[in-house]
């Protein structure tokens, strides 16, 4: 037992060190360095390779001190904050973290050592509105949340379990910092800090991201004084080893200039291979590609092919199981309902479905068990995103990703040339933080005034706290003030109602009645597309939930007119019992249209 202690950077309870010990042979790098300014609770950025144990890393020391410390009253349990960009990411992390915590308690009963188990709840937008109720009364310790919801909850009567917060972990920080989605949940983590009665510590998970100083800075926040904006201390822990990586840039065609010509003739004049097609047929490199992803599908037990829109996910699922001649492959992406992602995701990693076409979807960290093989469609959109797709593969600590992608077009060919260069050397684009993005401004000053009356220099303070409106210059507070506040710069306004009452005289800011309303039923930055719920028109409850449309009622959808989704085709109709609502019905296998990307 000593020597299992020994080989741990820092001292945990004696029952998580034997857990540790019998669990893994050796911490990771990212455990390894990680671990000291976690438990000294300084403010740490992680930055490791994806599989290298860094949600473990960030979340062992707090799992040692909800289990083996005094246990608080009911409602100052709330402890740790977990916040994850994806839903789907956050019920895997609230599966994933079950398994420690029960390992830990039975070594603790074993010891016959007194210990808590953690309660641990998920609040996204798929928790019923009962679970909500009951988790405000009954605080979990650990709390998994997504931004927006995080937004929800401190724009509510939720708000009440956040005072006793000591740890928030954010995780795939890197999918969150350079977007506005991002500025909205720095200004949410420092309104966070408002409400907890000490500031929490701030734990940040990366596994692509540079500069790490710039994504420090995002994490961390800072405070504006007379001499500018300071950046509180963060301190890094670059444990990026490089990620081992296999490869490959498949052509199935000769000639992309001419991918369905057929190849030269031999010298007896018999032309092989697919010369008789019919011309539309061999303009096309998909003819070429299909038969070689079902070989590789077939040739490993479990395969992930990442495209970069939904519907070519949609149609290649589609090409893949009709060639194939049984259903070997499912789509998998946003427009899905929940039911349906889980029904895919459990399928692959039980072993009963060989492999699904994603989009990013599944880009982030969700666990998908033991990928054999990672394949791109067409050149990913960055290095970035392509070290995190293929990383899928080998998604443990040491392993070797494995991974091939199949460029469409020429043009594709040498894009796809450079980002496999730069993904063998580590080159991954700079991020940068978005500057003072009002409409995220906007949002958020109309939920920090409807929890209570706010002055503007206290307002002012606040926003400034966050990386993104470090920079932000009083003028500009005061315009989007003024527009919230109903002074519109033309009659042609006239007709929006004002959110907030400005009292100049005083210096306050208030929320008129409604804008708390307002707040909550908008949660989230702008969406660069509407994505509307598509709903059986038989079926009662989340069963009428058939997943979502990225056109919305007016991007051609009539009644008659036919969608896929998950294999599943559905008939346009109209729901009279539901005017707001598109409704489906289902309509067997039949050939339809598929989700926009």
């Amino acid at each position: 037992m000593r020597a299992a202690r020994a080989a741990l950077p820092v001292r945990f309870h004696p029952a998580v060190e034997e857990w540790f010990a019998a669990t893994f042979p050796a911490p990771t790098l990212a455990q390894e360095k990680g671990w000291p300014p976690i438990q000294a609770g300084r403010h740490t950025l992680v930055f490791a390779p994806t599989g290298s144990g860094k949600t473990l890393a960030a979340f062992l020391a707090a799992i040692d001190r909800l289990m083996f410390s005094a246990v608080p009253e009911t409602s100052e349990r709330c402890r740790v904050l977990y916040v994850s960009p994806l839903r789907a990411l956050a019920v895997d992390v609230e599966r994933n973290l079950r398994a420690p915590i029960a390992g830990i308690a039975r070594v603790a009963e074993r010891r016959g050592e007194p210990f808590h188990v953690p309660v641990i709840g998920l609040r996204t937008g798929d928790t019923p509105a009962d679970e909500r109720a009951r988790m405000v009364r009954h605080p979990p310790d650990v709390l998994i949340t997504t931004p927006e919801s995080l937004f929800l909850v401190l724009t509510s009567q939720a708000r009440s379990m956040l005072p006793p917060l000591a740890t928030v972990i954010v995780d795939e920080i890197h999918a969150m910092v350079a977007s506005k989605r991002g500025a909205h949940l720095a200004l949410s983590l420092e309104r966070l800090a408002e409400v907890a009665r000490t500031p929490p510590q701030r734990i940040g998970l990366s596994a692509t991201q540079r500069p790490l100083e710039e994504v420090a800075r995002y994490l961390g926040g800072g405070e504006a004084g007379a001499r500018g904006w300071r950046g509180r201390p963060v301190e890094i822990v670059d444990a990026g080893a490089r990620k081992a990586l296999e490869l490959a840039v498949e052509v199935p065609v000769e000639d992309m200039a001419r991918p369905g010509a057929p190849p030269a003739a031999p010298d007896d004049g018999i032309v092989e291979g697919n010369a008789a097609a019919p011309a539309a047929t061999r303009d096309s490199i998909w003819p070429a590609i299909h038969p070689r992803l079902l070989e590789l599908i077939r040739a490993h037990r479990s395969t992930l092919v990442f495209v970069n829109s939904r519907r070519l996910a949609e149609r290649l699922a589609g090409a893949l199981n009709e060639l194939a001649g049984e259903e070997l492959v499912r789509a998998h992406h946003g427009s899905l309902s929940r039911e349906q992602r889980v029904e895919v995701e459990d399928a692959l990693k039980a072993g009963r479905l060989p492999a699904i076409v994603a989009t990013s979807s599944l880009e982030l960290g969700i666990d998908m068990g033991a990928i054999d093989l990672v394949i791109q469609i067409e050149a990913p959109p960055s290095v970035a995103s392509g070290l995190q797709r293929i990383g899928r593969g080998g998604h443990q600590a040491g392993a070797v990703s494995r991974g091939v992608i199949f460029p469409k077009y020429r043009g594709d060919l040498l894009a796809t040339a450079a980002i496999t260069r730069a993904m063998h050397l580590g080159l991954v684009e700079e991020t940068r933080i978005p500057l003072n993005p009002l409409d995220v401004l906007s949002q958020q000053v109309v939920a920090i005034c409807a929890a209570g009356e706010q002055t503007v220099d206290g307002l002012f303070a606040l926003v400034r706290r966050a990386a993104p409106f470090a920079r932000l210059p009083r003028a500009q507070l005061e315009g989007v003030l003024d527009m919230l506040s109903g002074r519109y710069p033309s009659d042609e306004f006239a007709e929006l109602r004002p959110r907030l009452v400005w009292d100049r005289l005083r210096g306050t800011v208030r929320a008129r009645e409604g804008a708390a309303r307002l707040a909550v039923t908008n949660a989230g930055t702008i969406p660069d597309r509407g994505l509307y719920g598509v709903f059986l028109a038989e079926g009662d409850g989340d069963r009428r939930r058939a997943g979502g449309d990225g056109d919305g009622p007016s991007g051609g959808r009539r009644p008659g007119g036919r969608r896929d989704a998950g294999r599943r085709a559905f008939r346009w109709c109209r729901d009279q019992a539901r005017r707001r609502r598109p409704g489906t019905r289902h309509r067997g296998r039949d050939p339809g249209s598929c989700p926009r990307s």
